[in-house]
């Protein structure tokens, strides 16, 4: 298997257990996850970090989904939204995710939501969680 472009170098033996080599030998295998280098997934944990709208979030959430098969579920937990942590943030696992990067995603979202907490209002809106307040 060839790849014209960079792809994620391996994390250090025992730290991950992400499954990029066996995912490396499978023929057939999508490896859209293995184009998100350190540089490229620093980019992108400072975009979603600096969230403009919930319009960019859903954006950067497809996007994410269609470049790299990262599938992000946002909503308002089961319990009592009164904080950021309130805020369920789920990545669905797969091959070749690295470890890390599945903690840095939902962490970076929720820097961007306390930075900019016009987003998530109106992300509980958009689950009928502040309507008719």
């Amino acid at each position: 298997m060839t790849i014209s472009a960079p792809i994620r170098s391996p994390c250090p033996p025992g730290a991950c257990t992400c499954g990029r080599e066996p995912l490396l030998e499978l023929p057939g295998a999508d490896i859209r996850i293995l184009l998100l280098t350190r540089q490229e997934e620093k980019r992108l944990l400072d975009r979603l970090e600096n969230l403009q709208s919930l319009a960019d979030l859903e954006r950067l959430q497809r996007r994410m989904f269609e470049q790299l098969g990262i599938r992000v579920d946002i909503s308002p937990g089961d319990t009592v939204v009164k904080t950021m942590l309130g805020i369920e943030i789920r990545i669905q696992e797969f091959p070749g995710l690295c470890r890390k990067t599945q903690q840095s995603i939902p962490a970076a979202i929720r820097r961007g939501l306390k930075k900019n907490p016009q987003v998530a209002f109106d992300l509980l809106n958009a689950h009928d969680l502040l309507r008719g307040t």
